[in-house]
C-alpha cells in the first residue's frame, strides 16, 4: 500500500513585482496553512517523508505543516521539479519514489495536483484550493505501478470556518 498527501501551497501574493518562483504566502495564506495543518494528524501515516517545490510559496507552505505537525523541517526534501504546473510532469517525480517509502506528503501547485487527484483518486474535486490537504491510498507495492487508487480524506480551508 503507497500513500499519497497532495497539498497546494498556501494562498500567495501578487504584490510585490516578483518572479512567480519568489512569490511568497499573503496573510489569509499563512493563516489558512496554520489552520489546516492542525486539523491533519488523525490523518496522518505513522511515518512519512516530505517533499515540497522549491518554490518560496510552496516551500513556507511546507514549513507552516512540518512545524504544526512536529516534522524536523531539516528532513524536508525540497526539489526543483516539484514546480510544475503539468501533472504529468507531477507523476513522474512521484513515480520515481524510493519504494522503500510507503507514505509521501507532497507541496505542489496547480493545475498540476488537481489534475493529479482527479487523474488517480476515486472523487472529483473540481479545484484543489490554496492548503487544500487530499490523501489518496493505492494498492500498490510500487510507487512506479501506482494507478487508480482511493480518495481517502480531502481538508480544504473552507471546510475549517
Amino acid at each position: 500500500m503507497k500513500n499519497l498527501i497532495l497539498i497546494r501551497h498556501a494562498k500567495s501574493s501578487w504584490e510585490a513585482p516578483l518572479k512567480d518562483f519568489d512569490r511568497p504566502l499573503m496573510k489569509r495564506g499563512i493563516l489558512d496553512a496554520h489552520d489546516v495543518s492542525a486539523n491533519i494528524s488523525k490523518f496522518l501515516p505513522k511515518t512519512y517523508i516530505m517533499w515540497s517545490s522549491t518554490a518560496a510559496r510552496a516551500s513556507e507552505t511546507a514549513l507552516i505543516f512540518a512545524q504544526n505537525i512536529s516534522y524536523p523541517i531539516e528532513s524536508i526534501i525540497f526539489k526543483d521539479d516539484l514546480y510544475t504546473f503539468d501533472d504529468k510532469q507531477l507523476e513522474k517525480v512521484i513515480k520515481s519514489c524510493d519504494n522503500s517509502f510507503e507514505s509521501v506528503i507532497l507541496f505542489g501547485h496547480n493545475e498540476a495536483i488537481t489534475n493529479f487527484v482527479n487523474k488517480f483518486g476515486d472523487v472529483f474535486i473540481e479545484n484543489v484550493p490554496t492548503s487544500g490537504f487530499v490523501s489518496l491510498q493505492f494498492d500498490a507495492e510500487s510507487w512506479n505501478t501506482i494507478n487508480k487508487g482511493k480518495t481517502h480524506k480531502t481538508i480544504f480551508p473552507k471546510d475549517l470556518k
